[in-house]
C-alpha cells in the first residue's frame, strides 16, 4: 500500500438521498472529493498519528462548512469521461434477465388463462409494494434519535 485516500461525499442541495428516491426515479447530483495522501505522510508514532488525524478531520470539516456555503469543494472539479463498458455492462445484464422475463409473459399471455395472468400481476403488484414498504421502514427520518443533540438539549 502505497497511499491513503480521504473521500468526501456531499449531495448538491442539502438532499438526503434514500433507497426508495432511487426506485421512484429521483436524480441525486453527488460531489466527492478525494485526496491522495502518502503513506510516507502519516506518522508511525501513535501519538503523532493521533494529532495528524485530528488535524485531518479539522481540514475535512473547513471542507464540509466551505462546502455548505458555496456548494462547492475548495479544489478545481475533475470530471471523469464517461467509459461505454458500464453501458455495456448494463446492456448485458438486462438483455440476460429480461428476456426469460419477457418470454415467460409472452407465454402466460398466449396460454389465455385469465386466472393466470390476474394471479401473475397480483404478485407482480404485491412484490413492489412490499419491497417499497420494506425500503421505506428504512428511511433515516424513521430511526431512532437517541444520541441526538436536539434530544439532550430538550431533557
Amino acid at each position: 500500500v502505497s497511499a491513503v485516500y480521504d473521500s468526501t461525499l456531499n449531495f448538491r442541495n442539502n438532499e438526503n438521498p434514500t433507497l426508495l428516491g432511487v426506485l421512484n426515479g429521483k436524480k441525486y447530483h453527488a460531489d466527492l472529493y478525494v485526496g491522495r495522501i502518502p503513506l510516507e505522510e502519516v506518522p508511525e508514532d501513535e501519538q503523532e498519528c493521533s494529532s495528524w488525524l485530528h488535524k485531518l478531520y479539522q481540514e475535512k470539516d473547513a471542507f464540509q462548512e466551505e462546502y455548505y456555503r458555496t456548494g462547492t469543494y475548495p479544489a478545481v472539479p475533475v470530471v471523469p469521461p464517461r467509459r461505454p463498458w458500464t453501458l455495456l455492462n448494463w446492456l448485458f445484464w438486462a438483455l440476460l434477465l429480461l428476456y426469460p422475463l419477457f418470454k415467460l409473459l409472452i407465454n402466460m399471455i398466449n396460454s389465455g388463462s385469465s386466472l393466470t395472468l390476474a394471479s401473475f400481476a397480483f404478485v407482480i403488484v404485491m412484490a413492489s409494494v412490499g419491497v417499497r414498504w420494506m425500503i421505506g421502514v428504512t428511511e433515516i427520518n424513521k430511526g431512532s434519535t437517541y444520541g441526538n443533540n436536539d434530544n439532550k438539549q430538550k431533557q
